[in-house]
Formats: structure tokens, sequence, C-alpha cells
């Protein structure tokens, strides 16, 4: 199993620093106690091209004059602390300049090579070239040197590339180099090529070794990417434009991939990468490393080291607020597995596109509503969650639609939205309606049939909608078109046309186990964040599963609510976080201010009355009640992060 408190030490060092100069091993093994770490990733190359130690294939760094990475290896294992070596794979800017042979051209313009070539930041290297031969001796001299226990590969990725070799073996395939389906074929052709090399590389010398390959992003349903790494890391900086909900799904369908340990990847810095003497506040990295460990992962803080390579104190005093508190709370996380009982077909797994707004929009509902969920692609097995959820997206797998007609013809009920459930122009699931095809209004209108905060009346919908024939279904909202769409010939005021009152069509309805909502709801609910959308799936959430939900807990929508099961120690974990965010600049979502939160009445599903509730890590009983399967108890405060353990 891997180490769950980890840091990324980036070391990305130009050729005319100082490097090595302050390093001491005392210093940095007391650094790294300071700061609770029991794994680090440390360097053997960096993204400028230099080597941290000596090199037969590559080249030192020209200011170093010992054998750094060696010694940080060293003084690693002295403490029982985890020590994989990063390699810099996509970005090696030393050869990029020395051989034009080998780069990665993402154009056949010259003007656009040049204005890449001359822009300040690193350049990608073609892994179809003599550089993959390259890289792979890079990784098997450190293999043979030092046999570490991982190797980290960085800036991986299917890329279009128009070099000559790339030009010249797309044609030799018989593909179109203008054809942009055939390019990204092509893409994952040399991907899969460089992996079966550099994996290569590594097991001539290792069995056991972890090998992780990082693009930045776990693509949902990619098992040839996934399998190829022993475990995965989620890239996710909430204050670099990641945001605060960008982990919570990712971790969402990577817990469901079997026997797959993995590790949340934020950062000690206010903004992102490569940020000298950024900082954010230690309740942010609190916050983090909480999120993690709740949602079942490991965690893991990027840092970056001075050329002087000496581990900034301050670093690791932030680094050991959150630690401490992970280590105290690791007997309730060794084992655990997170239990949901929604499960989401993500909307990426279906069409490829890693910033499925359905999927986002999906996810903040689930999110906002503190419910239990995994988010699945349609290889997985659907019959363990109570709802199944369908976002937006046509799905054309007729394997996956019959998998869905399974699942609902033995009681599993659904919730979808837009074409989610349309195949050949009709509903493939008995929803109580006909399809009528795409509606040609936008924006449309929902009047709903329950109660809402503002009251029922006409609320805008900025999506595109479907129109339906009600035959013998349940409405629960009904679709208003506006008078016409907004046209330069025909308009009404600043945005829109008002609604048309004269005409109420089927907007949302019910139908035994099966939920439709006739607008792209989740899409649009990650784009706009209207409230209507949000009452809308949680009323008919609520009248499709609303009893049968393991957790209910008297909590804010932001904060976030997980459970996991110790098997082994024959008991539940109930996780409760809550922080107050403040999007502080353009981009920049920060933590800072703790808000405690007090009495938060709990109710849980379980079999049995437990045997006692306690408060983790400080194992405090409380009181609870135990009725009709449901377990009850208050906790007393929520500051940050509070598990809570149902004991068997």
């Amino acid at each position: 199993m891997i180490k769950r408190r980890q840091v990324h030490l980036d070391f990305h060092t130009n050729g005319s620093l100082p490097v090595g100069k302050s390093f001491s091993k005392a210093q940095f093994q007391n650094t790294l106690k300071a700061g609770h770490v029991n794994s680090i990733t440390v360097f053997s190359k960096c993204h400028h091209g230099w080597s941290y130690h000596p090199t037969k294939i590559g080249d030192m760094h020209p200011e170093l004059d010992f054998d750094l990475l060696g010694a940080q290896l060293e003084a690693c294992k002295e403490i029982g602390v985890n020590a994989p070596v990063y390699i810099s794979a996509g970005f090696d800017e030393k050869e990029y300049d020395k051989h034009p042979e080998w780069r990665l051209l993402h154009s056949m313009d010259e003007n656009d090579l040049l204005e890449y070539h001359n822009e300040t930041h690193f350049h990608l290297l073609c892994f179809n070239t003599g550089y993959l031969d390259f890289l792979c001796a890079q990784i098997e001299e450190v293999m043979e040197r030092y046999n570490p226990c991982g190797i980290f590969l960085d800036i991986v990725s299917p890329r279009v590339c128009l070099c000559p070799q790339c030009v010249a073996d797309m044609k030799e395939s018989g593909l179109d180099i203008n054809n942009e389906d055939h390019r990204k074929i092509f893409a994952d052709k040399v991907l899969k090529k460089y992996i079966d090399a550099t994996n290569s590389a590594v097991r001539k010398h290792s069995d056991t070794a972890t090998i992780f390959h990082n693009g930045g992003h776990i693509s949902k349903g990619n098992y040839d990417f996934i399998e190829c790494n022993t475990h995965l890391e989620l890239e996710s900086l909430p204050t670099g434009g990641w945001g605060y909900d960008h982990f919570p799904l990712s971790a969402a369908y990577v817990r469901s991939l079997k026997n797959t340990d993995f590790l949340g990847m934020t950062g000690k810095f206010h903004h992102s990468w490569g940020e000298f003497g950024g900082f954010k506040h230690p309740n942010a990295l609190i916050y983090e490393t909480s999120l993690s460990i709740a949602n079942g992962a490991g965690c893991s803080i990027g840092d970056q080291m001075h050329p002087l390579s000496e581990l900034n104190p301050a670093t690791y005093k932030l680094i050991g607020k959150a630690y401490s508190l992970v280590e105290q709370k690791e007997p309730w996380l060794d084992g655990a597995v997170n239990v949901a009982d929604i499960g989401v077909l993500s909307a990426e797994s279906l069409t490829g596109n890693h910033n499925e707004k359905a999927d986002i929009g999906a996810n903040r509902l689930l999110l906002e509503n503190n419910c239990l969920y995994n988010f699945l692609d349609g290889t997985m097995d659907f019959s363990p969650f109570k709802l199944i959820i369908l976002p937006d997206i046509e799905i054309c797998d007729d394997k996956i639609i019959d998998k869905i007609k399974c699942y609902v013809h033995n009681g599993g009920k659904i919730i979808a939205s837009g074409k989610a459930l349309v195949k050949n122009g009709e509903f493939f699931l008995d929803t109580g309606a006909v399809f009528k095809g795409k509606n040609e209004f936008e924006p449309t209108y929902l009047v709903p049939c329950y109660e809402t905060v503002n009251g029922i009346t006409e609320y805008v919908m900025r999506c595109d909608s479907f129109k339906t024939e009600a035959v013998d279904c349940k409405e629960v909202a009904f679709m208003q078109n506006p008078y016409f769409n907004r046209t330069r010939e025909q308009f009404c005021s600043h945005m829109h046309a008002p609604n048309n009152p004269d005409k109420n069509l089927p907007g949302a309805f019910i139908k035994g186990n099966v939920a439709y909502m006739g607008w792209d709801v989740f899409s649009a609910y990650a784009k706009h964040g209207h409230l209507c959308f949000k009452e809308l799936f949680t009323h008919i959430l609520k009248t499709m599963v609303g009893d049968e939900l393991t957790v209910n807990a008297d909590i804010p929508d932001r904060a976030v609510v997980t459970f996991t099961r110790q098997e082994e120690k024959k008991r539940h974990i109930l996780h409760l976080l809550f922080a107050h965010t403040t999007v502080r600049s353009e981009r920049t979502e920060v933590i800072e201010d703790t808000v405690p939160l007090y009495n938060v009445k709990c109710c849980v599903k379980t079999q049995e009355k437990p045997s006692k509730v306690i408060l983790v890590p400080t194992c405090e009983e409380i009181d609870f009640s135990y009725a009709g399967g449901k377990v009850e108890f208050t906790v007393p405060e929520v500051n940050i992060h509070q598990m809570i353990a149902i004991e068997d």
C-alpha cells in the first residue's frame, strides 16, 4: 500500500543557479520529521533537463558537485521515509534545444512553431523519436544505480504531433494527417509505445517499484492508461484554478476502480506549481488533506525546493499541521472502503471530453445534497447502487443500454436528463411519455409542481430542452416556451423573451423507478448554478430515494459528507467536513478562517444497534439512540473535519 503522507518535491532548476550548496542530511531528515512526512518524491531529472546525480546518459546540473539524489535517498532510508524518484518525461528543455528532430510539433505552420518556440516556458518532446530511447536509458540508469521504491514520470498524455517521424509513420499506417480523428488515433498509439517502453525500463530491474505516469487528469473509462500505473495520483490544486469541487469528482470515479490505491495531490502554494515563497493558510491544507482521506485517498502535498537544496522549515511546519492530524486519524483509515448509495454514469466515459459539464454539474448537485455517490463507467457493476444517474448525454453503446434496462428490471432506480434515455429518437425505458425531439426554443421556463424557496412560478432554464408527450407518468414540473427566440429581427429586453403561459408542456416526470428531466440539467448547473435546477433535482432525488439514503446530516450544502466501512475493525466511519471558502482573485479560491458547526444532528442506517459511537481521533463516546434500523446522534462540533466511528 502506498504511503498516506507524501510530499511531491518539485526541483526544476535553471542551469545557472547554485545547487546543493546548503544540503544537509540532518536538516533534510529533521525537516521531514517535523512535517510528519512518510514519503517524498525526489528528483533524478527536472523539466530543464538536468540530472541531480552522476550520469552517463544525460548531464548533471553544472553547479552540482555531488550526488544529491543519492544523498536524499540515503537520508530517507535512514528514517524510514519512502522516496520514489521523479523523472521529467514530456519536458526536457536541454534536449529540446540540442535535438530539434526530437521536438513535438503541434502545427505544420512555421509561424505557429516559431511563436511556440519563442515562448518563455518548457517545450514538449515527441515520444515517437529518438528521445524515447534516451528517456528509457535515463530510467534504466536510475534503476540500476539506486533501485528506488518507485518511479514518477511527468508530463505524459496523448498529444498530436506533426514532426517528420510522426507524419511518415501516420502515412505508413494508412492514416490521414489532415484528419483530426486519425491524428488522435496515432497520438494514442504513440502514448502506448511510450508506456510499454518506460514500464519495461522499470520492470527490467524491479518487480516491486511503483510506477505512475502523470498527465494531470485520469480519464474516466480509459483503462489502457489507468492500468499502466501501479497506483494513481489525482492532481488537484484547489487554489491553482481547479477549485474545491474538482477533487471529489476525480476521487468519486477512481475509488470505483478495483484494487486501486490513490493519492490526492494538492500543494502548499498560494497558487500553483513553481511558486517560490507561496504559502496557503494552514486551515486550507488541513481541509484539503482531510478531503483526501474522507474520499478514500492518501495525501500528497506539492512543494518546490530552493536550488540551495535546503528544505524550507516554514513549509514543513505548515505541512506538519495537516499531516500530524492525518497521522492521528490513520487507524480509522486503513482498509476503509467508501460506501455509496448513488452511482453516476460518467458523461466523460461516454464522450471522452475531459471537461464534461454534465459530470461537473452532477458532482456539484450531489455534493450540495450531502449524498454518498461514486462515478462509474459503462464497464462497472450498477447493481450495488440504490439509484443511477444518467446526466444529459446520449448513450450509444448497446451494452450499456442493456445494462441499464437490466438494472431497472431488477428494481434499480434511474434519474435521467436530456438525451440520456434516448436511442433512435425514442426513450429506451418506459418513462410514461413519448420523446418528441429537441425543443427549438431556448431558453425555456420551468413551472414546478412542488414547493420552492421562491414559490410556484416560472423559472428560466438556460439550456437545451426536449419535447415530450405525457402518457401515463406523474408530472413534477411543466415546461413553458418563450414567445419567440431572440434574433436580430425579433427580440425583447436585455436577455430573452418572457414565458408564454398559454401552454404547459411536460418538463419533468416520474413513472415507477424512472424519473426524467427534459432539460440538460446537469450541464446547465455547471455553467449557471441556478437554484431552480438544484431544487428540481433535489425534489426528484428525495422522491425517488429519500427514505433509502444511508446518511442524513443536518449540515450546510457547502459541507462534504462521506461514509466508509472498516470491515476488519467492524465499524463504519462518518466523515463531516466544512470550510468557508472565499474567491480572493480571478482564479483563486482560498480557505482561511474556520467556521465551526455546532450540534450537528446525524441519522445513519445500520443493520444492527451499534455498541458505541465515538468521535475520532479523541475516542470520546457520544450518546445515541437506535430505532427502525437507524442510529441517531448529535456531533457537538465540526471544525473543518470530524470523523465519527460507529462501532458494531
